[in-house]
């Protein structure tokens, strides 16, 4: 390793939370190095996979695969309820992890692992909705119908700004659904993940499950792409980039595996002149500098009617100039640090291409508390006005960066918020319904979420989520997104004695 463990309290913290999720914290050691964004310090060192180590845990989960598929679906609930119950008991803890390795304030990390219980508790219900249909046949004596059946292995791979919650979202009902599953996390987050791998373990042996129905895998872009490619792997989900995306979609097509990408955001909200501008004030401020502007759902992009833009912008403005930066341990802080260096010089780089686009920086930008910690990276949040959807407002910066624009006309919004290759999130801060309505319906907003007087942030599980164009089209989480994780077949029973064919065909 090329520094040495810290013994600060911010260590002793991580330490104590991973072994009280049951992590065996004294054999931790190797070349990847666990490092806080937090104050820059190295929390662990942890053996790195190699793809042989990948191959190795995806054969484990095909050969636990039978087994698993063949426990009622109501029973492989048990095992998720238990997860779900070991998840609650140790919140704190695996908040603890979260919070250090992702830099997130108490409440975001406390609700990061309340998500995993949220979803923990829809699975088991969903354990006994795997429905199918029966369908009318035009065929006497005959039943038609449909029936779900488990897929295999899923490969679930996730991103450093959800190191948990993500991941049950696609786990908890990959297991519910009879698959089993092999999870390769961001290696910047990769001490969560063994919390919460190891509260899964324990579930597992609680419930007297097959041992191996779940594997852990602390792989770099060599191993991920073994997964990737691994035939066995029947879905890939992915988090992350559009460029990750791009690569991760035709290598799984190329062996006819399933895909379920969840990719860029390039979030927008418009601000129509009948809004309550203090509750969409409330609603902007969270969406665009929660989490340090690193969610996937962060408002980007802000679309406000030209009579309504002086007095709005002015409030954002002042909202900025009150936030708390700085270790989001303390309570009184609300916005943590960047991920690392790289987010920050992405964040001045666009900042730089903005003004050069006609850009004007109305707030924040900068980077603070460099001489006191000089190895993270925290920075104000910036309000910037853009005369139009240039270049920059096109891309997706992961950083606390908010682009303000303006329209005259309901159809010019529109145009502005899909005038871009993403379609995660978006949302509308209007008191006409009919302006809501419009942008509800098929003429408006073209991404996967569409919100009336909330913010783009903070999604439900009990919705699918996910979105359209470059954010790669899956679903995750609620609703019928089950059925991503399972083979549907048709099946016909004859039960009339004759053998009429379907369309009046006849053959002797």
């Amino acid at each position: 390793m090329s520094q040495t463990l810290q013994n600060t309290a911010l260590t002793t913290d991580v330490h104590r939370a991973l072994r009280a999720c049951g992590v065996d914290v004294d054999g931790l050691t190797g070349e990847l190095e666990a490092r806080s964004p937090l104050t820059g310090e190295v929390l662990a060192g942890l053996p790195l996979a190699s793809a042989a180590d990948v191959g190795a845990a995806v054969g484990r989960a095909v050969e636990a695969f039978p087994a698993w598929r063949d426990v009622p679906a109501p029973v492989r609930g048990n095992v998720v309820k238990r997860w779900g119950e070991l998840l609650t008991e140790h919140k704190e803890d695996l908040a603890v992890l979260v919070q250090a390795e992702a830099g997130k304030i108490t409440s975001e990390a406390l609700g990061e692992v309340q998500e995993m219980i949220d979803i923990c508790d829809f699975a088991v219900g969903q354990s006994r909705m795997l429905y199918g249909r029966t369908m009318p046949s035009e065929r006497p004596g005959h039943r038609l119908m449909e029936t779900w059946h488990p897929l295999g292995v899923v490969g679930v791979v996730s991103a450093f700004n959800f190191p948990v919650a993500v991941y049950s979202w696609n786990t908890a009902l990959a297991l519910v659904c009879g698959d089993t599953v092999v999870w390769k996390p961001s290696e910047t987050v990769a001490l969560s993940a063994m919390g919460s791998h190891a509260l899964l373990a324990r579930a597992v042996r609680d419930c007297g499950a097959p041992a191996e129905i779940h594997q852990l895998v602390l792989a770099d872009r060599e191993g991920g792409q073994s997964l990737v490619d691994d035939p066995r792997v029947a879905l890939v989900s992915a988090t992350g980039s559009v460029r990750m995306g791009r690569e991760v979609a035709p290598r799984v097509a190329a062996r006819f595996g399933r895909c379920l990408l969840e990719l860029g955001g390039n979030n927008a909200a418009i601000v129509a002149p009948s809004a309550d501008l203090d509750l969409a004030l409330r609603g902007i401020v969270f969406s665009a500098v929660g989490t340090a502007g690193q969610r996937c759902t962060t408002l980007r992009r802000l679309i406000v009617h030209e009579s309504v833009v002086d007095v709005l912008t002015e409030k954002l403005v002042q909202a900025y100039g009150t936030l708390s930066i700085g270790d989001p341990r303390e309570t009184s802080n609300l916005v943590g640090p960047l991920i690392d260096e790289r987010s920050h010089d992405a964040m001045q780089q666009a900042l730089r291409a903005a003004q050069e686009q006609g850009g004007t920086v109305l707030a924040g930008g900068e980077r603070v508390l460099a001489e006191e910690r000089p190895e993270a990276f925290y920075v104000r949040p910036a309000v910037v006005r853009m005369p139009a959807q240039t270049e920059v407002v096109q891309e997706e910066t992961f950083a606390p960066i908010l682009y303000v624009l303006t329209y005259s006309e309901l159809a010019e919004a529109i145009e502005l918020q899909n005038g871009v290759p993403q379609g995660l999130s978006s949302a509308i801060f209007t008191n006409d319904q009919l302006e809501a309505e419009r942008f509800l319906s098929s003429a408006g907003s073209d991404c996967g979420i569409a919100n009336v007087n909330i913010g783009t942030s903070g999604a439900e599980i009990g919705g699918a989520f996910g979105g359209e164009k470059e954010t790669g089209g899956g679903r995750e989480s609620g609703s019928d997104s089950w059925k991503a994780y399972m083979r549907q077949a048709t099946n016909t029973v004859n039960y009339s004695g004759e053998l009429p064919l379907a369309q009046g065909v006849t053959f002797i």
